[in-house]
């Protein structure tokens, strides 16, 4: 009668691969010491055989519990918090690790009870979650486990940090406008108090500058919303009725300025190219025409966070920020 799933043991698996116990464990546990070909063949044997790892008896073994405790402020701020934790989630499950998931809502009392909490799970370390990709207050001191900050930059060097590339998501905007030929560039974004509205504002400066071309008028900030993108526009047109690129701090903005542009009578791209922020597809596609925009890779800053908390859990720590670069996604509000 065939083994369930269920029976089978490593040492099946050692005997099968034809290793020692102590060389399938190191195998399976991906340990530098196993040659590359004596792995595969134990990986080999284990997929033959539906090996599944006893993951409490490993944790037991190794002193881990092979869970993170993910900590987050504001879980309501879905559109960006979500897509991160997704790519965290994805990451941990393909390691068979599992995530704890904690909402502080902005309260630090609540966050406080959260790290306790999670502590006392004994998870193998944090990674803390912003929602606006901005610097915050390390928590480092109140964690003694290992610690990546995600889509927010901890304002303690010695941390680790991995967040959105803003100002090259904003490069990519402004080069592709001005390599379509288009001259009369103007800016409308968000609020001023969001660091991302100013190195988006700040890097669009840059590119024009670079290309010998001034930035029409002066960056425009505002509300991250299509009523804000259609009465800046509307003022924009007013005042510079030649400008024909506006670069959008968001998604939200650029779809508002569709309106206003084509309430004036202005076609896009036409007379008007026009460029988004986020790839919020509610937004982007479902603009008239659909908006060119810079996506922020979200899922796999969520990933590349998570990488880099698994290289501290190995002993490779490293401090500073890591920029995880967008990609700029071209449909009709530039090229018809």
């Amino acid at each position: 009668m065939a083994r369930k799933r269920g029976q089978v043991t490593l040492t099946d698996v050692a005997k099968l691969a034809g290793v020692s116990i102590a060389t399938a464990s190191k195998a399976l546990n991906s340990r530098d010491e196993v040659a590359p070909a004596t792995r595969l063949r134990v990986q080999q044997a284990a997929e033959e055989l539906s090996f599944q790892p006893n993951v409490l008896a490993r944790g037991l073994i190794s002193g881990h519990t092979r869970t993170v405790g993910l900590l987050t402020d504001e879980l309501s701020a879905a559109r960006f918090a979500i897509p991160v934790l997704l790519g965290a989630e994805n990451a941990l499950g393909n390691e068979q690790m599992s995530v704890l998931l904690c909402d502080a809502r902005g309260d630090a009392i609540r966050r406080r009870h959260y790290i306790r909490t999670l502590l006392a799970r004994q998870v193998d370390g944090f990674i803390i979650l912003g929602d606006a990709n901005d610097v915050r207050p390390s928590l480092t001191r109140d964690i003694p486990v290992p610690v990546v900050y995600a889509y927010c930059e901890s304002d303690d060097p010695a941390d680790l940090s991995v967040i959105a590339d803003d100002a090259g998501g904003a490069r990519l905007a402004a080069e592709h406008l001005v390599g379509l030929g288009r001259r009369r560039i103007a800016h409308i974004t968000g609020n001023p108090g969001y660091r991302a509205a100013r190195d988006r504002a700040s890097a669009l400066r840059e590119v024009l500058d670079t290309a010998g071309l001034p930035l029409v008028g002066e960056a425009m900030f505002g509300e991250w919303s299509q009523r804000w993108g259609r009465h800046a526009t509307a003022r924009l047109l007013a005042a510079h009725p030649d400008v024909d690129a506006i670069f959008c701090g968001n998604d939200q903005i650029a779809s508002g300025a569709a309106e206003a542009l084509r309430e004036s009578g202005r076609a896009v791209p036409g007379d008007v190219a026009l460029v988004g922020y986020d790839n919020w597809e509610v937004f982007a596609t479902e603009c008239r025409p659909p908006l060119t925009t810079v996506d922020l890779n979200l899922e796999q800053l969520g990933a590349t966070a998570v990488e880099h908390l698994f290289a501290v859990l190995d002993g490779n720590a490293h401090s500073g920020v890591i920029r995880q670069p967008g990609r700029l996604v071209v449909r009709e509000s530039t090229v018809p």
